[in-house]
């Protein structure tokens, strides 16, 4: 990408999700972040003092709402483009953000290849300029914002198995073995191991070998992101 770098600000009240989001957005060609906040009032801080184009907002902030922040800052002038990265699924809550600006909803708990995708729309939309030649070309901006159709999932995966191994597997701030996580999602544990196996590829667990017992050591999942917190 040409140009100066669009500037993130990343706000998340927990801080292992800060970073990680914070990493995430510094890793896309053409972005950098220039702050993180964790509170509704840290946010505002940095954009009293800091220049953003774009915020990675979560909804659930210690001193508010993340659509109350948004509202507040559009009052004040502040004209950063938003995208919401949050378990919320209220779709009222949804409307109402696309009202003050928010561009993208990003629901958690995500892979880098999904954020990765929608920060490289969004940039392919703001590259946008000029007069459009007609309706067509109003179209293809607008459609830079869309997502495509989710990627396939691996032969034999499930999204509704996937969901319910991922959310065993954050509310177990110690991990799992994938014979636990088989036990607790109702799966085999070979059918577990390759759900868990997938979260490592897409970056969002990790593995290592729980020993102290007799016979080969059993391969321990955790979680990056840390156990459920609400969100």
């Amino acid at each position: 990408m040409s140009g100066a770098p669009l500037r993130v600000l990343v706000v998340e009240d927990d801080p292992v999700a800060a970073d990680a989001h914070a990493l995430y957005a510094g890793r896309v060609e053409g972005f950098t972040v220039v702050g993180v906040a964790h509170s509704r009032a840290a946010a505002v801080r940095v954009l009293d003092r800091t220049p953003v184009d774009l915020i990675l907002l979560d909804l659930y902030l210690p001193d508010g709402h993340g659509l109350q922040l948004l509202r507040a800052l559009r009052a004040a002038g502040h004209t950063a483009d938003v995208v919401a990265v949050t378990s919320a699924r209220d779709l009222a809550v949804v409307r109402e953000g696309v009202s003050l600006g928010v561009v993208q909803y990003v629901l958690k708990p995500f892979a880098f290849a999904t954020l990765r995708d929608r920060l490289v729309r969004y940039a392919e939309f703001r590259a946008a300029a000029g007069e459009a030649s007609g309706q067509d070309e109003v179209d293809r901006a607008l459609a830079a914002l869309r997502a495509p159709h989710p990627a396939a999932l691996p032969k034999g995966l499930s999204a509704p198995t996937l969901e319910a191994v991922t959310r065993a597997l954050r509310a177990a701030p110690d991990g799992l073995t994938a014979a636990e996580a088989g036990t607790e999602v109702g799966i085999s544990r070979i059918t577990a191991r390759r759900y868990l196996e997938h979260l490592v590829t897409d970056g969002r667990a990790v593995r290592a070998p729980q020993y102290g017992q007799i016979g080969r050591p059993e391969l321990q999942y955790r979680w990056l992101g840390g156990p459920v917190r609400g969100h």
